[in-house]
């Protein structure tokens, strides 16, 4: 996967490399390490200072913290691809007992099944999960705090409880399902539940001395699915590929599109953040893109991992340190160096090698009372609607395969679009999803709803 730096720009590479020094620098981690992936393929890499006396590659292991429950989240959708459950089925249907079972399995993924962000003391990240055997020591007296459904609440015990949810259905433990059905797969040989060498250490850094302190690396117990995994930029890397275009031996591309669309109820301090939450990704729009994946601490460590599929760019930082530098902005950043840098060549137009006659007349303008919409054949075989001026409703449409189209996106996504026809094959209009879409406004010819008036158009004197 990896590939000669040379494929990026001077220029760039140096500006890479000045951010990921700045962030070090100022943030006082005694390491950090980040690689950056365009088009597939890792295409720079860069690292500042040692970790425990030899130089951090993308080999070196550093704890990811809750990067980990975006693989939890693969692990519940590979069941649900596999039809062993549906997302809108409460927990209680398939982990009975928990005391919160009436939280679906999409809520919990979506942070918004109202449980408690954490569990009970003492602070989980730096005890014994040993301490906690049963998930009864994980959700506490109290596990909810606010309606199920109702808002976006993050929520560590959520994924134990996912985590527990894959162990009951798999029959296995959790790490045992991740490796066997997402790490080996994928090749990602230097992801594990526990350090392996070479791997960082874990410092806490002195606010107001340039001092270290040694943190525990704590084996996490029943709270492991929501934050103990160890990876490299190595491997976060190709995760990030995976989760750009899927992997039909662990989840197919729809699936992981799923993952990166907005599943929880947005906050007003959200929208003006520009954040929200898929199903196990974190969703943000930054100097102007659309960006996906996940943060990670865990005492000792930091983690960030940033996707923006339209510029097909991805950037891993990973630091040892508690706090520090800001490595979800500074992996935003990498990604933005690149895709201004070196935007995105696009796949050279080529015409569709065969048309049915059939679509290809749909093609064109059409009305939807007096709103005019273009409907456009694509290259994959579907069709794309969008208003011809200004803001409006617009959508792809995959082809059914029996003349009909599924909407894809936006207020048409799920929706059926279909062309209907006069009994001499002529078409009349299109139907979408109720509404009628004809070649002209109101045309009279074709069964507006609520009629037309017969006198048609008019002027007023």
């Amino acid at each position: 996967m990896t590939t000669p730096q040379e494929e990026l720009l001077p220029s760039t590479r140096r500006a890479l490399l000045h951010r990921i020094a700045v962030a070090q620098a100022e943030g006082r981690a005694p390491s950090l390490v980040a690689a950056v992936v365009r088009d597939g393929r890792t295409v720079w890499q860069g690292a500042r200072t040692s970790v425990d006396g030899h130089g951090p590659d993308e080999n070196v292991q550093y704890r990811i913290g809750s990067i980990t429950k975006t693989f939890t989240a693969v692990l519940v959708l590979r069941l649900r691809d596999e039809g062993v459950l549906d997302l809108g089925d409460p927990l209680e249907k398939h982990l009975p007992g928990t005391g919160v079972g009436e939280a679906t399995i999409a809520e919990l993924l979506a942070h918004t099944g109202g449980l408690a962000a954490e569990s009970p003391a003492p602070w989980w990240e730096r005890t014994p999960g040993a301490l906690r055997p049963e998930l009864a020591d994980v959700l506490g007296k109290q596990p909810r705090l606010h309606p199920v459904g109702r808002r976006f609440h993050y929520s560590n015990p959520g994924y134990a409880l996912l985590g527990a949810l894959v162990e009951r259905l798999r029959g296995a433990p959790w790490e045992d399902v991740l490796r066997r059905e997402v790490l080996e797969p994928l090749g990602l040989d230097r992801t594990s539940p526990r350090p392996q060498a070479p791997h960082a250490g874990g410092w806490a850094v002195h606010p107001w001395a340039d001092v270290l302190l040694p943190e525990p690396a704590e084996d996490l117990g029943r709270m492991a699915s929501a934050g103990q995994l160890w990876s490299t930029t190595g491997d976060l890397a190709r995760f990030a590929v995976f989760l750009t275009h899927g992997d039909d031996r662990v989840l197919g591309v729809e699936t992981v599109r799923e993952m990166r669309a907005p599943a929880a109820p947005v906050e007003a301090t959200d929208v003006a953040d520009g954040v929200s939450y898929g199903l196990g990704l974190q969703i943000q729009h930054r100097d102007g893109r659309l960006l996906v994946g996940h943060s990670g601490s865990l005492p000792g460590f930091l983690a960030g991992l940033t996707i923006s599929v339209a510029d097909d760019v991805a950037a891993v930082v990973l630091a040892n340190c508690t706090s520090g530098p800001p490595v979800s902005a500074v992996s935003a950043d990498l990604v933005r160096i690149v895709a201004e840098a070196e935007p995105r060549i696009p796949e050279p137009w080529r015409p569709l090698p065969a048309v049915d006659p059939s679509v290809l007349e749909l093609a064109g303008q059409w009305y939807w009372g007096t709103y005019a919409f273009g409907l456009r054949l694509t290259s994959d075989g579907g069709l794309s609607l969008e208003p011809l001026s200004g803001n409006g409703r617009r959508s792809r449409f995959r082809a059914n395969g029996d003349g009909t189209w599924t909407g894809l996106e936006g207020y048409y996504a799920g929706e059926l679009l279909q062309a209907v026809r006069h009994p001499d094959g002529t078409v009349s209009h299109l139907d979408l999803g109720s509404f009628v879409f004809t070649r002209q406004p109101y045309d009279e010819g074709a069964p507006v709803p609520g009629g037309v008036d017969p006198e048609g158009w008019r002027g007023i004197g």
